[in-house]
């Protein structure tokens, strides 16, 4: 469990096999899940669980021995902030790059100076998160000079259960989207289709076959399903053709409260 008090997080996490651990144990990256670039780039609609996302690959990386930032570029004030569990963060040893005291809670296109940094030297994997939409990844394109040719990943995570992303047409026009906005070539795409704790895995299947057309209209190649670990037991790795990443929910609502992170299936 992780209390907050004020700044500080103390956390008590069961390992396997017993005992305490002084950080939240995570299980390593699986296979074909690790990064091709130092520098990986998260984008997605509002709702697309990028954030989600963002949080379960870092946590993954850094389990696995890598050293991890992540960068909060979510200038779009969603119900969800990877900035929201920079106490489960740095409980992890992850550094997190966003703005500190009164701008922390800021919808304001902020560029802090250490991010142009990261990005010419990485200095390890840096995971970057981007605002949901269009709108969201036009931050991106402030960031073009510091984006070494060919150094970057760009994940585009989609969640057909959203509004404007229900068929292959909103998708593409996402992916499209995104790319003009972002001024950046997305690498690939994430079958990411839930809906919370209602998720069942007929859903998942079927979205996953639609971000499969999309990737095939775009010449965009599907680089993983993510989705609950209760429901990536029931999934067979052969049949999906894709490497799966289970998911552990980690941000609630700030206004909800609770611990870091969720057991699998609450709400």
């Amino acid at each position: 469990m992780i209390e907050f008090d004020g700044e500080q997080a103390r956390v008590e996490h069961t390992q396997p096999g017993g005992g305490k651990a002084d950080h939240p144990w995570w299980p390593p990256l699986g296979e074909g899940l690790r990064p091709r670039q130092p520098v990986v780039v998260i984008a997605g609609g509002f709702g697309s669980g990028k954030s989600e996302l963002a949080l379960n690959l870092c946590m993954g990386l850094q389990a696995g021995g890598e050293r991890v930032r992540l960068v909060d570029l979510d200038i779009v004030k969603p119900f969800f902030r990877s900035r929201q569990a920079r106490g489960f963060l740095a409980a992890a040893g992850i550094g997190l790059v966003a703005p500190e005291g009164e701008l922390f809670h800021s919808d304001l296109p902020i560029v802090l100076p250490e991010i142009r940094s990261l990005l010419r030297q990485p200095d390890g994997v840096v995971v970057i998160d981007v605002g949901g939409d269009t709108a969201g990844s036009r931050v991106l394109s402030s960031l073009g000079d510091a984006f070494v040719s060919g150094g970057y990943e760009l994940l585009v995570v989609l969640n057909t259960s959203r509004p404007f992303t229900r068929d292959v047409r909103g998708l593409v026009e996402m992916v499209r989207g995104i790319a003009a906005a972002g001024g950046l070539v997305p690498t690939g795409l994430v079958a990411n289709t839930h809906l919370l704790g209602e998720t069942r895995l007929e859903l998942v299947l079927e979205g996953l076959g639609a971000v499969r057309e999309t990737g095939a209209l775009l010449g965009i190649p599907v680089r993983m399903l993510a989705c609950s670990e209760k429901l990536a037991r029931r999934l067979q790795p052969q049949a999906v053709g894709c490497p799966v990443l289970e998911l552990r929910r980690v941000l609630r609502e700030e206004r909800l409260g609770g611990e870091w992170p969720l057991a699998d299936g609450e709400d």
